[in-house]
């Protein structure tokens, strides 16, 4: 009896705790991984960081500035006038030289090259959508466990204070002697084995605590309940169009993404063919009366020659077999996908089924056939025994019927995964 008591002690403290904890609704829950999941943010870090690399584009080649001497004799004496001989002056030898020299970027290169740096943070932005749905598919997972494992202890205790019951009756019965001890001794190990379950499920709710305070970036130990009301969603109707599935999924955007930014960088190598021209400039200051003089000359770069080209044209034919590759890659993605989707619906249409019977049949007509048995015992019509084995098995299958529960949830979650349902 003081054992019954202090149990019953403990679960008024649990669910007094479980009140004063935040609820998380699994919106809320969602809404947070989003704001804080550090995955996120690093896709968050690498599209700003390719966005900005693009500005840099339309930039130039720096100037080039030069200075020094230029055809300049060793012997010094000869950078003087020198007397001729004749009563005249040779000029000195040697030149002091500036130089500056610029290349003119070719327009339509550089805007070749804006569009295809510009277009690399669409891949990344499709692949963060791709993880963000990994994410909440993760938490939906856990979150709807951790409801089901709630349930579960709801159904235990409830079952517990039954066969509590039953025991207290029992040990009344036993001292008029109206009862067997074997069959009390029985549900007393039941009894012990409800624990023994209560204290699993709590383990197991405290591991989906820590993976969702992980995935909200959050530390792993902060208390919160969650919302046990859900939504079982039917799919049974879903068409599974692979149209649809191209459209919605965001890893088969990522590619269509790759195959279009593969296009503009081999456009942006077909480009790099293209002249580009310049123009340098040079100032001589001449020694002992050298006159001053300059050069003005015009340069160009001609990439498109047979060996300068070769490297950009290897580029754009390895870029075309790339093409080729993801598009096979996109089309085992789809095909993966719907044959996925497909046994994934049929699966759902199963365990609904299943989980009707569950609740239309099999678990009313237990309770009804446990509550009868009730009524005989308490008529001293039924033995202990009966009973309980009317309680075990009404036990056994509620806990199945929400094992079942938990199934159908997992599926669904699964089909929102593979749709990319939010």
């Amino acid at each position: 009896m003081k054992k019954v008591v202090f149990i019953s002690v403990i679960s008024f403290l649990l669910s007094m705790e479980l009140k004063g904890q935040q609820q998380l609704s699994l919106a809320a829950l969602l809404d947070s991984i989003k704001a804080a999941n550090p995955l996120l943010k690093m896709y968050d870090n690498d599209i700003r960081s390719m966005d900005e690399a693009a500005k840099g584009a339309y930039s130039w080649m720096p100037p080039e500035f030069g200075a020094g001497m230029w055809m300049v004799p060793y012997n010094v004496n000869r950078w003087k006038k020198m007397d001729n001989g004749m009563g005249g002056f040779e000029e000195g030898m040697g030149q002091f030289m500036l130089s500056a020299q610029q290349m003119f970027p070719n327009r339509k290169k550089q805007h070749a090259e804006f569009e295809y740096m510009s277009a690399m943070s669409s891949v990344e932005r499709e692949k963060k959508n791709y993880s963000l749905n990994q994410l909440i598919a993760e938490a939906k997972r856990n979150y709807y466990e951790w409801v089901i494992i709630q349930k579960k202890i709801n159904v235990l205790e409830q079952n517990e204070r039954l066969l509590n019951f039953m025991m207290q009756s029992a040990e009344i019965r036993y001292k008029n002697g109206l009862e067997k001890i074997n069959a009390y001794y029985k549900a007393k190990a039941a009894l012990g084995n409800l624990e023994k379950m209560k204290v699993m499920l709590q383990n197991e709710m405290l591991q989906k605590r820590i993976a969702l305070n992980t995935l909200m970036n959050r530390e792993k130990l902060i208390e919160f309940s969650v919302d046990t009301v859900y939504t079982l969603k039917d799919y049974s109707r879903y068409i599974i169009d692979s149209t649809q599935l191209a459209e919605t999924r965001s890893d088969l955007k990522a590619v269509n993404k790759e195959i279009q930014l593969n296009w503009l960088r081999f456009n942006s190598e077909k480009a790099k063919l293209k002249p580009e021209f310049g123009i340098r400039y040079e100032h001589m200051f001449g020694f002992g009366g050298l006159p001053m003089q300059y050069t003005l000359m015009g340069m160009a770069r001609i990439p498109f020659t047979r060996g300068a080209s070769r490297m950009y044209k290897a580029n754009m034919e390895s870029l075309v077999w790339k093409n080729e590759s993801l598009h096979q890659q996109r089309q085992m993605i789809l095909n993966e996908a719907a044959g996925m989707a497909q046994a994934m619906r049929n699966e759902i249409i199963t365990k609904q089924k299943q989980i009707r019977l569950y609740e239309e049949k099999i678990i009313p007509a237990l309770r009804n056939n446990y509550s009868a048995y009730q009524l005989a015992y308490e008529q001293n019509t039924e033995e202990l025994f009966m009973l309980f084995d009317a309680w075990e098995t009404l036990n056994m299958t509620q806990v199945e019927y929400l094992g079942q529960l938990q199934d159908l949830l997992r599926m669904q979650v699964e089909l929102e995964r593979i749709f990319e349902i939010k």
